[in-house]
C-alpha cells in the first residue's frame, strides 16, 4: 500500500480492514475512501485530496444488488490514472455498518445510504417537526445497523426553556440511554456544544426531515456557507430539499460528517434487532405475557396491555410498534418473493444465452 497510513487514519481508516486482503492486491492497489456519490460517478480520497472515480467494468457487470456498489463512507481499493487525476474502483473493503431503509414508494427494495458510520444524529426541530413516533422509526433503522444514535433538537430559540426541557424529557423517558442535545443554529454557544459531541476519526451522519436545519448546522460546524439552504414553507413549516446527494465532509477537528437528503418516508424491512433495542420496554414486558405468541391486542394475561392500563406505557407507542412490526414483516415477505423472481429470471437469461452459444 503506497498511500500514507497517517493520512488515511485522518479519514477514519482502521488497518484491521486489510486483514483479509492479499499482499499482492495491496502492492498494486491503493486504499481510498468514498466521499461523494452522484449516480454512477464517485469522488474518492486517498488521504490528501478528492479524485473523480468510476467502478471497474467487471464489477458493474457482476453486481446483483445495491450492496455491490460503493456508498459514501466506503473504503475501497482503487488504481490511479492520468497523473493521479482519475481513478478506477476495483473492490469494496468489508463494511462495519451500512445505513439503509426501504426505498420510498411502492417498490420493495433496500435503499443504501452510507457505510462505516459510527454515530447517527437524528435531527428534529422543537417546533412542528417534533414527533416521537417518527423518532422511533429513525431509531429502529439506526439500531438495526449497529450504529450509535444521538438526537439533536434544533430551533430551541423558538420555545421557552421550560418547553425545551419538557420535550427533551419526553425523549429521555422513552430512551434513557440516548444522548439528546437541544440547540439553536442562531446561538454560538449551542453550536460549540454540538461540536463537542463530534470526535476526531469518527464518522457521523445527519438524518432528519427537510427544513430541520441540517445544512445550516453543517455550515455552522464548518464556519462557512459552502452549502445552500432554503427557508421552510410558511404555510405548513415543512422544509424544502436542500441536499440532493450524499457526501462526506471532514471538519477541522478531524470528525467526518455525512450529510443526507431530507427523508419523509421511513419504511422498514426485516429490522428485528432494531425493534428489540428501540422498543426494549415492550420487549421486556412481552416476556411476562401469558402466551408466547401474544400480539398485544386483546389477549388475556397480556403484560403489555396491563402496562397501558397502569399508565406505564403509552398506547400510541404500542400502536406504532405493532404498525411497524406488521409493515416490516410484509415488506420482508415481499422482498424475498421479489428476490426469488429476480433469481429465476436470471437463471432463465443464462439458459437462453447458453442455448444460443451451443447453436453456433
Amino acid at each position: 500500500m503506497n498511500t500514507s497510513k497517517s493520512n488515511l487514519k485522518k479519514l477514519g481508516f482502521d488497518e484491521s480492514l486489510l486483514d483479509e486482503i492479499s499482499q499482492e492486491k495491496l502492492n498494486r492497489l491503493e486504499v481510498a475512501r468514498v466521499i461523494r456519490v452522484h449516480k454512477d460517478r464517485y469522488s474518492i480520497n486517498f488521504g490528501k485530496k478528492a479524485i473523480s472515480a468510476e467502478l471497474l467494468g467487471k464489477s458493474l457487470f457482476t453486481a446483483t444488488s445495491p450492496l455491490d456498489y460503493p456508498l459514501v463512507g466506503d473504503w475501497v481499493l482503487a488504481t490511479l490514472y492520468d497523473e493521479n487525476t482519475f481513478s478506477i474502483i476495483h473492490e469494496i473493503l468489508p463494511r462495519k455498518s451500512i445505513l439503509k431503509r426501504k426505498t420510498p414508494g411502492k417498490d420493495i427494495e433496500f435503499q443504501l445510504m452510507a457505510a462505516n458510520i459510527d454515530v447517527a444524529f437524528v435531527m428534529q426541530s422543537l417546533d412542528d417537526d417534533f414527533n416521537l413516533r417518527r423518532l422511533e422509526r429513525y431509531l429502529v433503522m439506526i439500531n438495526e445497523c449497529n450504529i450509535i444514535p444521538m438526537v439533536l433538537l434544533s430551533k430551541s430559540d423558538l420555545l421557552s426553556s421550560e418547553e425545551t426541557i419538557s420535550r427533551t424529557n419526553e425523549i429521555f423517558k422513552l430512551f434513557p440511554n440516548v444522548n439528546v442535545q437541544p440547540f439553536s443554529n442562531e446561538n454560538i454557544s449551542d453550536i460549540k456544544n454540538v461540536r463537542i459531541l463530534l470526535k476526531p476519526g469518527l464518522t457521523y451522519c445527519l438524518l432528519g426531515s427537510s427544513g430541520v436545519g441540517k445544512t445550516t448546522l453543517l455550515n455552522n460546524l464548518l464556519g462557512t456557507s459552502n452549502f445552500k439552504t432554503q427557508p421552510v414553507r410558511g404555510q405548513d413549516s415543512k422544509g424544502r430539499h436542500t441536499t440532493s446527494y450524499r457526501q462526506l465532509i471532514k471538519l477541522d477537528n478531524g470528525a467526518m460528517v455525512v450529510d443526507t437528503p431530507g427523508m419523509r418516508e421511513l419504511g422498514t424491512i426485516s429490522v428485528e434487532v432494531g425493534f428489540e433495542e428501540t422498543f426494549a420496554d415492550i420487549a421486556e414486558l412481552s416476556q411476562k405475557c401469558q402466551f408466547r405468541d401474544c400480539a398485544h391486542l386483546e389477549e388475556k394475561g397480556c403484560a403489555v396491555l396491563n402496562a397501558i392500563e397502569d399508565g406505564q406505557l403509552s398506547k400510541k407507542r404500542l400502536g406504532n410498534y405493532i404498525k411497524m412490526k406488521k409493515e416490516s414483516a410484509h415488506n420482508a415477505s415481499s422482498y424475498l418473493e421479489k428476490r426469488q423472481k429476480d433469481k429465476q429470471f436470471g437463471k432463465y437469461i443464462k439458459s437462453v444465452m447458453k442455448h444460443k452459444r451451443n447453436k453456433r
